[in-house]
């Protein structure tokens, strides 16, 4: 069981780019599985991290959770095979273990309901030169979100140039600043109480273009990217046999009702998406496919876009 709590270090407190970002605690998980407990300077408070470590002289793959940060609905590693499809894998797998509705950005504003957000801070600034020092890691780096996150995993690309070698966005609006997907993104936060004025200002505040990877294709050249949607049609994994369904008609309907109609926007945002990126000529890896919105289909894609991941961080 992955466990929150910060207790008492257990090695060296490890020192970052900013001195009071420190690595408070590591934790044997078993095998080459650690939970990792960073204190971050920019937000003041513990985040913990999931992390499969094969040993020094390995890249890094960042895997971020879905809108509840993985606090509430699970995570990757309860979702996933994540752990076992890595187990062999020359590859550091970094999970942060919170984040819900944050965009993992940085907020203008802290919210009354989620407290202060600086996870642009964090998981660029912060989080690698401590992890590379106490883990032993090349500096070469992927990052990979689903739904929420995999705008996160784009805008952070954007905004980091030359941290990232890779990037995948599964099953994610890579839109927030036209109208549609203003509200899409205000009413997605809502849901969990938050502001989304709090995070990028009023809905013409220049901060939700900066925001927008639709408007900063050019900025992806490069990258080895690999973007992915259903189209919200029953595909392979709307079955009853299916991992997560177990035979269960409710969830296979749930599936099929609320995964596909939740899909089928976010195929309409994707789809665009991929049209301005071959309009610019920005090369990227797409999996346009059938199936709704579920957890099945992003094993599918990690396992996917895995080996374009490899090429390009040398894992």
């Amino acid at each position: 069981m992955f466990l929150l709590a910060v207790c008492a270090a257990t090695i060296p407190v490890t020192a970052g780019a900013d001195p009071d970002s420190q690595i408070l605690d590591v934790r044997p998980l078993g095998g080459r599985q650690f939970e990792v407990v960073v204190h971050s300077a920019a937000m003041n408070r513990p985040i913990p991290l999931w992390m499969s470590h094969p040993g020094p002289g390995a890249p890094a793959l960042y895997l971020l959770n879905a809108v509840d940060g993985g606090e509430d609905g699970g995570p990757w590693t309860t979702r996933t095979d994540v752990a076992d499809f890595f187990a062999d894998k020359n590859v550091n797998v970094i999970l942060p273990m919170s984040g819900r509705a944050s965009y993992y950005t940085d907020w203008l504003n802290d919210d009354p309901v989620l407290g202060r957000n600086k996870w642009t801070t964090f998981l660029t600034q912060e989080l690698p030169p401590l992890l590379g020092s106490r883990f032993g890691m090349t500096g070469r780096n992927a990052i990979a979100g689903l739904s929420m996150s995999a705008t996160s995993a784009l805008n952070l690309a954007i905004g980091a140039p030359g941290l990232y070698q890779a990037v995948g966005a599964y099953s994610g609006c890579p839109r927030t600043s036209d109208p549609a997907a203003n509200a899409y993104v205000h009413g997605e936060l809502a849901a969990f109480g938050a502001n989304a004025d709090n995070m990028w200002g009023a809905p013409d505040n220049p901060a939700w273009a900066e925001h927008d990877p639709m408007l900063h294709v050019d900025q992806l050249r490069g990258l080895a990217l690999y973007v992915s949607s259903g189209n919200g049609a029953p595909g392979p994994h709307e079955n009853l046999g299916d991992p997560g369904i177990d035979g269960n008609p409710i969830r296979l309907l749930d599936r099929m009702l609320v995964g596909g109609v939740m899909e089928t926007v976010i195929d309409n945002c994707t789809r665009p998406f991929v049209d301005r990126l071959a309009a610019a000529g920005v090369p990227a890896t797409v999996m346009l496919r059938p199936g709704g919105h579920a957890w099945a289909y992003w094993q599918d894609d990690l396992h996917q876009s895995w080996p374009l991941f490899a090429t390009a961080i040398g894992a």
